[in-house]
């Protein structure tokens, strides 16, 4: 019941934010920050302004952050941001709120006889370093293990390889990107020898034709979308296309929405390039110069089973060779498999071979987190090779991201098992370069990649992997499979170590919590989806004793005893570290901005060249490498300067519905929160938005079942099962047979459902797709 001073205090609440509103548009206010209506004006002139990227997904908005009496208590979008222009979405706006949760973790906590009991930071980070040296010294130094994110900022990752790679000499490192983006990686990497995309977000003002391949970008990169609506409206011929297995507000908003099958994509994206040759729309003068035809190892497996390996290998076939291998995806083949009529699968290709109009594919989740997500990537590299379309503005393959810095730290440094700064562990070269730049005996620095996420938890599980330390995400909601690894993570001989802002199902499981600075309140760098790196400085205090995750690692080693591989004062250490790292890129093919620059600016791209940002990669009219060798375009990543053209047919899923399980579960994201939601659902707004997870079906099994919308149903797979709402007719609508739930929500966890199936090029596990059941509950 709502009393009247409560009423009153509501009252005056939206008073002084229709007030402080008015004198500043386009600005989000924290209401619990805001004044008196009548002192809306002094509060406006208090605020002091400073850049940053937002702290959310990989798009990499610019926002400004108005501070005022040591408190974040605005934001706006940074008209100076090449990126968003201005502006942003609902949790970009609302993002400092994520500061100020009354759950905030302000000092350390350890595990003493099975109780999360306060002590000291300094004597927590003695327990981590103590704990990390007994495991070394008891079973090797593969006994211990990093497990970090997109979120990390550079610095974080980057302290984090040097001091697990070429000090404690151990490749146990890894990422929550490699559950996001690792088929993106290995997509750049088979096709054009280097990661990243070759273009920028610039392609959306010159596209003609957008084609989005699974991705809903209307709720997940609603900037950029909004992006591409303002496009269309200036240049009305501008086509949007969502090829999808649901319906979606993107599908919504598009000018033609396809929906496919389920693992279909592989198909369709051959019978487009059917359609392409045989209709004379190759670019034959741009192939003949710059791309090579090669197939891979098919029949390759979906890494279900502990200690999997693979490794792809590559043959060259001929141009002809690859038109006979598209005799199997005729439109008439591929329709009867995807759902997809052949006129859509026409049009598709019509709209790529048309050599009047630019076309930009996009392509996130959908993609990436697929058993086949680095042939998907390649796939779509072939249509756009196959045409002539990439590498310059408007003709783009643009993988997009879902972290802030699952490029600019996780990709670029490094922080994957096999990987170095300079390149794969496998490389001599890489680790010598790591070794002079660390100041390390190159004998220190493995030459094998160990564990990749997956094989990492299941490690732990095993007891190969003792301590792992977590940092900055939620592996206990994200992994799949997710019954197995959290009873691995709390068997008695493992050590855990946590370091987060709020309670976690995954601090549930910690030995030792330590408390992190986030965002803002530290200095940092994160790298967006475009290559862009993007600086910003320390604008508040953390609360408490807690501390960067940078400063957390730097403070264990130098317990280690590695004390002068980090000599840095904490005033400089962050301007000290990127200059250490640029290092490794300092080269025209990624060179990365200076220090200042990137204070000075909204974010630079790289590579970065003799003061300018490189726009288009490969494309002599941008690349200054590029036009050492060629007048149009040279594709450096390979040996031979041209892009691989890589034949992939069609494959099963690891598991398929049948009739004890006879739907599809896909799992996802929703616009109000990120990821696990354990910074979104402290934001009152967006939790009062999406409350709660739930259960998208289609109207029609619905009835079949006699389930209503806001009932009761049980989601259950052969791994486990989840008690959700079910919605009808909400924000999306799956196909028949199939079902969609996103995985914010750890008091629904989804991911005991699904699958651990992955990628076996990338190790990215498959979220799309799984068999389940559904069951009402009964009330």
């Amino acid at each position: 019941m709502i009393t009247r001073r409560d009423l009153l205090k509501r009252m005056a609440g939206a008073a002084a934010m229709t007030a402080a509103a008015a004198l500043a548009p386009n600005v989000a206010f924290a209401r619990s920050f805001l004044p008196e209506p009548q002192e809306a004006q002094t509060f406006q002139d208090d605020i002091v302004w400073d850049k940053a990227p937002c702290r959310f997904c990989g798009v990499g908005c610019g926002l400004l952050i108005g501070v005022r009496n040591g408190r974040a208590v605005a934001v706006k979008g940074d008209p100076d941001s090449p990126v968003n222009k201005g502006l942003a979405c609902v949790k970009g706006y609302h993002s400092i709120l994520a500061l100020y949760g009354e759950d905030r973790f302000k000092t350390a906590y350890v595990r003493r006889n099975g109780q999360l009991e306060p002590v000291p930071v300094q004597e927590a980070l003695d327990l981590v370093a103590q704990k990390m040296q007994e495991t070394i010294d008891s079973h090797g130094k593969d006994a211990v293990a990093i497990y970090g994110s997109g979120q990390w900022t550079i610095p974080d990752g980057y302290v984090a390889i040097k001091l697990f790679k070429g000090l404690i000499g151990t490749n146990n490192v890894e990422a929550n990107a490699r559950l996001c983006m690792a088929s993106a990686v290995t997509g750049f990497l088979t096709t054009f020898g280097l990661d990243e995309p070759m273009g920028n977000y610039a392609d959306i003002d010159h596209a003609d034709v957008f084609v989005l391949w699974g991705n809903n970008m209307a709720e997940m990169h609603p900037v950029l979308f909004s992006r591409m609506l303002e496009q269309r409206r200036l240049r009305p011929h501008v086509q949007i296309i969502d090829l999808a297995t649901r319906t979606t507000r993107t599908s919504v908003a598009a000018d033609r929405s396809i929906l496919m099958a389920p693992q279909s994509d592989l198909a369709i994206a051959n019978a487009i390039c059917y359609e392409i040759v045989r209709n004379g729309w190759v670019a034959e003068e741009f192939v003949r110069q710059h791309v090579a035809f090669k197939q891979g190892k098919t029949h390759i497996g979906y890494g279900l089973e502990d200690h999997f390996a693979f490794n792809d290998e590559m043959t060259d076939i001929t141009y002809d060779q690859f038109v006979a291998y598209l005799q199997d995806y005729t439109p008439e083949k591929v329709s009867a498999l995807s759902g997809v009529s052949v006129e859509d699968i026409q049009f598709l290709a019509a709209l790529y071979g048309d050599p009047n109009k630019r076309v930009t594919s996009f392509w996130c989740m959908g993609v990436n987190q697929h058993v086949r997500g680095t042939w998907m990537n390649n796939l779509i590299y072939n249509i756009h090779l196959l045409t002539g379309k990439i590498a310059e503005p408007g003709n783009s393959p643009f993988s997009l991201t879902g972290q802030p810095s699952a490029c600019g730290t996780v990709r670029e440094v490094g922080t994957l098992t096999q990987a170095l700064p300079g390149g794969p562990v496998t490389s001599e070269a890489a680790r010598q370069q790591a070794a002079e730049i660390w100041g390390v005996p190159v004998e220190n620095i493995p030459d094998k990649p160990t564990y990749h996420t997956v094989e990492m938890f299941r490690a732990l599980d095993r007891g190969d992997i003792r301590f792992i330390w977590i940092q900055v995400t939620n592996p206990m909601v994200s992994l799949p499979k997710l019954n197995r690894y959290r009873e691995g993570a709390l068997k008695e001989d493992r050590f855990v170590v946590v370091s987060d802002v709020y309670p976690t199902p995954t601090t549930d499981v910690a030995d030792v919590i330590l408390p992190s600075a986030m965002w803002i309140e530290r200095e940092g760098f994160f790298g967006n989806s475009e290559r862009r790196t993007q600086h910003w400085n320390k604008m508040v205090e953390p609360p408490g004793e807690a501390m960067s995750d940078t400063w957390q690692l730097i403070q264990v080693a130098r317990r280690l005893g590695y004390e002068q591989w980090f000599p840095w004062s904490e005033e400089e250490h962050i301007q000290a570290i990127w200059e250490e790292y640029r290092r490794f890129h300092a080269n025209p093919k990624h060179n990365m901005a200076p220090y200042e620059e990137l204070k000075r600016r909204p974010g630079v791209m790289w590579p970065f060249v003799d003061g300018k940002e490189t726009l288009w990669r490969y494309n002599a009219r941008y690349d200054p490498v590029a036009a050492e060798h060629a007048d149009d375009f040279y594709f450096y990543g390979k040996p031979d300067g041209k892009a691989w053209l890589i034949f992939r047919p069609y494959e099963p899923p690891a598991e398929v519905p049948d009739q004890e399980y006879p739907f599809w579960l896909s799992t996802g994201r929703v616009l109000e929160h990120w990821h696990t939601g354990s910074m979104t659902r402290r934001v009152p707004v967006l939790h009062r938005a999406m409350p709660h997870a739930y259960v998208e079906l289609h109207p029609d099994d619905a009835r079949e079942l006699g389930i209503r919308d806001g009932d009761l149903v049980r989601v259950i797979s052969r791994r486990g099962a989840v008690t959700l709402p079910a919605r009808l007719n909400f924000r999306g609508i799956p196909a028949r047979r199939q079902v969609f739930v996103p995985f914010f929500d750890e008091a629904m966890l989804i991911n005991e459902a699904t699958i651990d199936a992955f990628c076996p090029i990338s190790k990215e596990p498959d979220y799309k797709k799984c068999a389940v059941r559904i069951e009402r509950v009964a009330p």
